[in-house]
């Protein structure tokens, strides 16, 4: 880049994952010119160490279960036997096909991308240093901190890539080990544990809190614990890490009142943290909270003329909040209406297997807000195209307020945990927050036969008179 003649820009992002490059890509198709710092590659977490190569690895999952259940088609496969250095290698091909048609994009729309390390200090001056030491400034109109997250740790769980590993060192594994204790059984962790086990590793799985996938609806939590623990998976729930103790092969983890079991590693997956160190300078006016949060207002505004999103703002870390939040950030910058994010609505999806899928208000945290709740659920196991696929473990739940009528109203919350529910969740999603009806839903007609009628069903036995779900 040359400094002398591009340093002015209207928008400086500092950061190229999602909530970044979204930033950048939605002001560039509005016309404003937009540097990028990334201190690696554009794509961020999101693209070349978490969702993207994490699914690629569940979708290994997926084909080796389903060659492992073909004898029940009629297919004689044999027993899969998985070489997991080949799924390394597609998912970096993956990684690179989508890390080349970002950029692509990027440049297409003029996009400056500056390499290196930015630090905000005043006057909107963003100070870059490269790897090589070599520094460059940049000054925006506006700023966004996009800087993203890091995995958090643990004590007595120090990470040395051999016994202690995070999604960081899971995805550059080269073979499995042959026994995992998961540490944290939120979304992340339950799909590190259910790819290892579907690909023949014993997995343990450790949770401080009483369930799996904390917030999710506990008719949800109930499908997926019973799926695990009948895939031969250890799951405890309620229980406290204490430490590990290494030895020549593997690794003692003691955990509870006394127990402990012996793996060949660990993997540390309890949440990730703000990436805030050396961002801000002194004289920005940013405020960060305790846990290193940058604070911002409901449009993303963390200081006069600076916003920040994505995981860097104490909000729901995921890619497609990242992107709704640039979005209203740069809709502002353009003085054009916002609407911000309803984090209660959004929609949540977690890849293990079973999948799960959500919007909107569990059956407890509705009862909790003081709303009169109908909630009706439809199980798999009585949907054709379920059957049709083997596939007939888990449900589809809706949350609905009970109107003045006492019939089944708005539509509170869609919960569903099964096959493809995240590829199902759009009409539970558009419902949730369009705050539809149980009757304006049920009036549209579902294809047969799919998974998504499901849906469909269970919003029908909502108005009283279902057909295949009473």
């Amino acid at each position: 880049m040359d400094t002398a003649q591009a340093t002015e820009f209207d928008v400086v992002v500092v950061g190229g994952g999602p909530g970044g490059y979204a930033a950048a890509l939605y002001g560039a198709a509005a016309g404003l010119s937009v540097a990028v710092v990334e201190r690696d590659r554009v794509g961020g977490t999101c693209l070349h160490r978490g969702c993207i190569p994490a699914k690629e690895f569940l979708e290994t999952a997926a084909v080796a279960r389903t060659v492992a259940g073909a004898k029940e088609f009629g297919v004689q496969a044999g027993q899969p036997i998985v070489d997991f250095s080949v799924s390394q290698g597609r998912k970096q091909k993956v990684v690179d096909q989508l890390h080349k048609g970002l950029a692509g994009l990027m440049k297409g729309r003029g996009i400056v991308t500056v390499e290196g390390v930015g630090t905000l200090g005043p006057g909107h001056r963003v100070a870059v240093e490269a790897a090589d030491g070599s520094r460059t400034e940049l000054v925006g109109r506006h700023v966004v901190l996009a800087a993203g997250s890091l995995p958090r740790t643990i004590p007595g769980f120090d990470v040395d890539g051999r016994y202690v590993l995070t999604s960081d060192e899971v995805l550059v594994l080269d073979a499995l080990p042959a026994s995992v204790a998961v540490i944290g059984g939120g979304a992340i962790g339950c799909e590190f544990a259910s790819m290892f086990s579907d690909l023949g590793t014993q997995v343990t799985v450790l949770e401080a809190l009483p369930t799996l996938l904390p917030g999710c609806d506990q008719d949800v939590v109930g499908v997926v614990a019973r799926s695990f623990r009948k895939r031969g998976m250890a799951v405890h729930t309620g229980v406290v890490v204490h430490g590990h103790t290494p030895g020549d092969a593997g690794t003692t983890v003691t955990f509870g009142e006394g127990e402990s079991v012996a793996v060949d590693a660990v993997v540390v997956s309890v949440g990730r943290r703000p990436r805030g160190e050396g961002l801000l300078a002194e004289g920005t006016g940013v405020r960060v909270d305790e846990r290193g949060f940058v604070v911002v207002d409901e449009y993303m505004r963390a200081g006069e003329g600076i916003w920040a999103v994505g995981d860097l703002v104490d909000t729901p870390q995921l890619a497609h909040v990242g992107f709704a939040e640039a979005i209203v950030a740069i809709k502002t910058i353009l003085g054009e209406p916002a609407v911000p994010v309803d984090y209660g609505r959004v929609p949540w999806a977690v890849y293990c297997h079973p999948e799960v899928a959500f919007a909107g208000l569990t059956e407890a945290a509705a009862r909790a807000q003081g709303f009169d709740v109908v909630a009706q659920k439809d199980p798999y196991g009585g949907n054709s195209r379920a059957k049709i696929i083997g596939e007939t473990e888990g449900l589809v739940k809706v949350v609905a307020e009970r109107g003045p009528d006492g019939r089944a109203g708005r539509i509170l919350g869609v919960h569903m945990v099964g096959p493809w529910v995240t590829e199902q969740l759009g009409q539970g999603y558009l419902a949730v927050n369009w705050e539809a009806t149980v009757d304006e839903v049920a009036h549209f007609v579902q294809p047969h036969p799919t998974l998504s009628e499901g849906f469909g069903e269970t919003v029908m036995a909502l108005t009283g008179r279902g057909l295949h779900v009473g």
